[in-house]
């Protein structure tokens, strides 16, 4: 893994460095950012009781959180990554094992999906990768501020009313909060872990 990780932190929010990372990495490779299935399954049973609901995992990376999800039931997962290399990657590995699961190449700050047609999306690390840019974290840079915000409103496009974006990451309510309270949205926040905490941002679009 060593091999694979960027010279600067910054590297984190760009395209070339997660292609040049997939491409050396096999389809058995795996990392997931902060916490796994495991240990949020109770909540996501909790926030989305139905397994039939049609899912979108924002920035899938080679994490295995989808894959455990669909194995405990959820089988409508659509899977976004900006990494072209990476979602052939996937889309092979998981084709025969689990077929009902899709893998798209999409920027999550542009999703060419219909308004109102997620029940429920997930970030778990994207919107991390994209604050990684030099600067002032009190007084982030502007283009940080847009890709955010971009984030943020494609997502609440494309839930449904009702829906629920669940945004998991160790940012500071301080530091999230300002891309995640918007118009004719409920914001929750839960704190997770003992030693080291880690926030889950429950965004419930209300119209």
């Amino acid at each position: 893994m060593s091999s694979v990780l960027p010279e600067k932190n910054e590297q984190y929010g760009t395209k070339e460095y997660w292609d040049q990372r997939y491409s050396q990495e096999s389809e058995e490779d795996s990392f997931d950012w902060f916490k796994s299935y495991a240990d949020i399954a109770p909540i996501i049973k909790e926030l989305v009781p139905n397994k039939a609901a049609r899912i979108l995992m924002l920035g899938c990376g080679n994490s295995k959180l989808s894959e455990e999800m669909y194995d405990d039931g959820y089988k409508n997962i659509v899977n976004t990554d900006y990494s072209g290399v990476l979602i052939e990657k996937m889309r092979h590995k998981h084709e025969k094992l689990r077929p009902e699961m899709e893998w798209l190449e999409m920027d999550v700050r542009d999703l060419r999906f219909d308004s109102g047609s997620f029940d429920f999306a997930i970030d778990k690390g994207t919107m991390d990768a994209m604050m990684t840019s030099k600067g002032d974290v009190w007084d982030p840079p502007e283009d940080v501020i847009d890709s955010c915000d971009r984030e943020v409103n494609e997502v609440l496009r494309v839930l449904r009313t009702g829906g629920i974006f669940l945004y998991l990451t160790f940012g500071q309510p301080h530091f999230r909060r300002r891309y995640l309270t918007k118009p004719g949205t409920m914001l929750e926040i839960r704190q997770l872990g003992e030693a080291f905490h880690y926030y889950l941002y429950i965004v419930r679009k209300q119209e």
